[in-house]
């Protein structure tokens, strides 16, 4: 068993103004997702200014926080949110929701390209490969906050987290972090550094999201109140991917059999 790092959730503590860990992540998240885009940007042939990327990242920030709040209240506590709507916008209390932000992002996405004149996916396709880190970073902040842990287990690196009882858990912060950040972020970027027919990145990105997360759903603990939808295993996060590996494959099958073109 190892030994939870207990890192304190305030990184920084300047008496009226305190700066969370967890809302340092989301700074490196959208950051590093403008750095990525520049870089892809700047490939020849790419299409893209690097000077579009400010605009690009407000509409995606806008997209992630308003899609994962409002996925929250809707798929996991809407006996909470739906008879008392305004809380939805007390963001400090926690709760956000991936799902719920990815479509925040696809309406982003959709609305940025109308006001500039790409189709959605030259921008989906684009925007992709720059979310891994995102993924990544607001993982090891659930990880720093001591929240979303893992089932318990006797493997070796379970750890014991405060609030979660005595029992040692998988620590499936970071194994989501390694698979939705890590090899995510390889796959894609690795992935389109090739010219590709339209939808073939948002659809592997959809893909490999889908997959890692319904794969992770096994050893992460539900939301205590949604608990297993069916069969004592299946999870709210599994019942929202399993139609993103789907949608996913046909987008990647469609890709190349309109261009008749190989992976």
């Amino acid at each position: 068993m190892l030994e939870y790092p207990a890192i304190h959730p305030v990184a920084l503590d300047l008496g009226p103004v305190q700066i969370h860990w967890y809302g340092i992540m989301y700074l490196v998240g959208f950051l590093g997702a403008w750095w990525l885009g520049r870089v892809r940007a700047n490939r020849p042939g790419s299409g893209w200014d690097p000077a579009e990327l400010g605009d690009l990242l407000f509409y995606g920030a806008v997209g992630v926080i308003v899609g994962g709040r409002l996925g929250y209240a809707l798929f996991y506590e809407p006996g909470t949110y739906l008879p008392e709507p305004w809380r939805i916008l007390a963001i400090w209390e926690g709760g956000m929701a991936f799902h719920g932000g990815l479509v925040g992002v696809i309406v982003a996405m959709a609305l940025y390209g109308r006001h500039t004149g790409r189709g959605f996916f030259d921008v989906a396709d684009f925007v992709a490969p720059l979310t891994p880190l995102g993924l990544g970073a607001g993982r090891l902040g659930n990880f720093i906050n001591g929240e979303l842990w893992g089932r318990v287990s006797e493997v070796p690196w379970a750890m014991v987290f405060p609030g979660a009882g005595p029992l040692p858990r998988h620590p499936s912060q970071l194994y989501e972090f390694a698979l939705e950040g890590v090899v995510l972020f390889v796959a894609l970027w690795l992935f389109s550094r090739r010219a590709r027919p339209a939808m073939a990145v948002s659809g592997l990105f959809l893909v490999l999201y889908g997959g890692f997360r319904f794969f992770v759903e096994f050893f992460r603990l539900p939301d205590a109140q949604l608990g297993y939808l069916a069969w004592d295993w299946l999870t709210m996060g599994q019942v929202l991917s399993l139609p993103m590996i789907l949608i996913g494959a046909a987008m990647l099958a469609l890709a190349y059999r309109r261009t008749g073109a190989r992976a």
